[in-house]
């Protein structure tokens, strides 16, 4: 399995997110976590699952339930799985 690191734009959008769940609905929150959780577990286990889109071999897993994409890349060498964005697919690219 390979270690999971979550970096700082990331973390914060996942934060934001949850904020905004939760201001919307008690309990939202936490199952939009549990979503991002399943989807980070099965990267874990196997990171070549998702396509590359774009550049810099950019892995793009789209979530099912909410409108939301993990963005990341791995090093074989290392282990480690590289998530760069917790990115919501409806919002206009420029509004961050």
């Amino acid at each position: 399995m390979y270690s999971i690191k979550l970096l700082e734009r990331a973390e914060k959008e996942l934060f934001d997110a949850c904020e905004w769940y939760e201001e919307k609905q008690q309990g939202l929150s936490a199952r939009f976590l549990r979503e991002i959780n399943r989807y980070i577990t099965i990267i874990s286990k196997n990171p070549q699952i998702y396509q590359i889109k774009g550049y810099e071999d950019l892995r793009f897993a789209p979530l099912k339930v909410f409108p939301y994409v993990l963005i990341y890349w791995y090093d074989d060498n290392l282990g480690n799985v590289y998530i760069t964005s917790v990115f919501h697919t409806k919002r206009k690219p420029f509004v961050r």
